[in-house]
């Protein structure tokens, strides 16, 4: 029985759906479903039920997340605690970013990361739209949070969160007394983008095209996220945003509203092919079980 294939399994339990599943994990989905069915093969009993519309956990595959979950955070421990006494490390590790970068679960793994390795020194580094792939790609950091889609060639990739995408709006605006909105809602309304990131970035960003076939109606440019927030509440423009932007930006001259018809933000923890920075490793480790314990402690939050 390999790591891997429980944590495949301890993702589609968590997700119930082969395809997002296999999204997350960045693998192919027949690959996750033979996987699956190897596993079941080998313990002797049916973890999922499945059919067209939907997969759900039979009992015995309920009791086998249970301890499966439990095997992958020890083996976790395991690997921390030969690992510090095998060597301390040291150095520093390059940390690339744009505006809120992964949230709490960026904050939280470096919190913990500088727990278990206090010799080494991290050293966030902030770019402005879109940069920190590139950045990434040329060495100038380590690793990076990137906002998915992203120039990923030469990278490797996870997804650790997904964040809804709110409108962000001046206070007197006409729209800021709707308790959430549709894209079509903000086909006149002029919007926030820039320059500096990849068409295909500002494209998703602006969900351009809209439902109708049509584009946005572009607004003033920016180059980071100070100056589209001071246009924003100024009345100049609207922008379109994570939801941990509205609280980590939060200003009282502007409102956020969701927008219940876009696709939610992706993103990714990303790192060099290749690279045998050993730092790295363990980083990025961290910030998976980081991302695992968010997003099981979300899901029992809407469970009670």
């Amino acid at each position: 029985m390999e790591l891997r294939v429980l944590h495949y399994f301890v993702v589609l339990a968590e997700e119930l759906h082969f395809g997002r599943a296999a999204t997350r994990l960045l693998v192919a989905q027949p690959s996750l479903s033979y996987a699956i069915k190897e596993l079941e093969q080998e313990l002797g009993v049916v973890l999922l039920q499945r059919d067209r519309r939907s997969v759900s956990l039979t009992e015995a595959g309920q009791a086998v997340l249970i301890e499966a979950r439990r095997t992958l955070e020890q083996s976790e421990r395991v690997r921390s605690v030969a690992e510090q006494f095998r060597s301390r490390l040291t150095g520093k590790l390059r940390v690339g970013f744009e505006a809120t970068g992964a949230g709490q679960i960026g904050t939280l793994a470096q919190a913990r990361f500088k727990q278990q390795y206090p010799d080494v020194q991290i050293v966030p580094r902030r770019f402005d739209w879109g940069a920190e792939a590139e950045a990434l790609r040329m060495g100038t950091v380590d690793v990076a949070y990137l906002w998915l889609p992203a120039q990923s060639e030469g990278l490797q990739l996870e997804i650790i969160a997904r964040e809804p995408r709110l409108v962000g709006m001046a206070t007197f605006h006409p729209l800021a007394s709707h308790p959430q909105i549709q894209i079509m809602d903000l086909a006149d309304e002029p919007l926030m983008w820039t320059k500096k990131a990849p068409k295909m970035w500002v494209d998703w960003w602006a969900v351009n095209p809209r439902p109708d076939g049509r584009e946005p109606h572009w607004g003033p440019t920016n180059d980071n996220v100070e100056e589209m927030l001071e246009q924003v509440a100024s009345g100049l423009a609207i922008c379109l945003a994570p939801t941990s932007l509205s609280a980590y930006y939060g200003r009282p001259d502007l409102v956020w509203r969701p927008v219940i018809d876009i696709e939610p933000l992706q993103i990714a923890i990303a790192w060099r092919s290749h690279d045998t920075n050993p730092l790295v490793e363990h980083f990025v480790s961290i910030v998976r079980a980081v991302a695992t314990e968010t997003q099981r402690a979300h899901k029992t939050e809407k469970a009670t």
